[in-house]
């Protein structure tokens, strides 16, 4: 059995090495549990109308994380004033509001170690001309104004726009096995 373990040890070394994200799949058990943020996404209208929820859900779930809760709507006025109530006294925001209410919103919560900052990267930066190749943005924006999504900047941010979007009875807590990624720090 010793060389089983050295083959296993050498595996560990090749899939987690300092060249290589790590690959391995954590145990549900043996070590402190992960903690867990949680993040608002949400598919903005021109995602929506480009049929881009299926890819973004995809980047999340591909990533490790776990999805709690969706849903599709025509975002009222009344949130989406207190959504962007720091932009208020922007010249933008009007042309912002009428933009958002224009067609369906996929507002999802996702689940995960780090979620709200790994979110952010995932999705690059607001102006698509910075947005890096990789980042939705950087691959599916076409303009500031039509960046194709948002997602929480702060885990406290998250939190407000949460509770804006969903009722708790709309957020699932469920077990996934287990399936977490070793590169979150145990």
């Amino acid at each position: 059995m010793g060389s089983l373990f050295g083959r296993v040890a050498a595996l560990r070394a090749l899939l987690c090495g300092p060249r290589f994200q790590c690959l391995l799949v954590r145990p549900s058990s043996g070590g402190p549990p992960w903690p867990q943020e949680r993040t608002l996404v949400a598919v903005k209208p021109d995602g929506v109308q480009r049929r881009l929820v299926g890819t973004v859900i995809q980047r999340f779930e591909r990533r490790g994380f776990k999805l709690v809760g969706m849903k599709m709507l025509q975002a009222p006025e009344s949130i989406l004033a207190e959504h962007y109530r720091d932009l208020q006294r922007k010249p933008f925001y009007p042309a912002l509001i009428s933009y958002m209410s224009s067609g369906p919103v996929v507002a999802m919560v996702w689940e995960g170690p780090n979620v709200v900052h790994i979110s952010r990267t995932m999705i690059g930066h607001t102006d698509s001309t910075e947005a890096a190749p990789g980042t939705i943005r950087g691959d599916f924006s076409v303009h500031i104004s039509r960046n194709v999504i948002h997602a929480s900047d702060s885990v406290d941010g998250a939190q407000r726009e949460i509770e804006l979007w969903f009722q708790s009875s709309e957020l699932l807590n469920w077990a996934d096995g287990g399936h977490h990624s070793s590169c979150y720090p145990a």
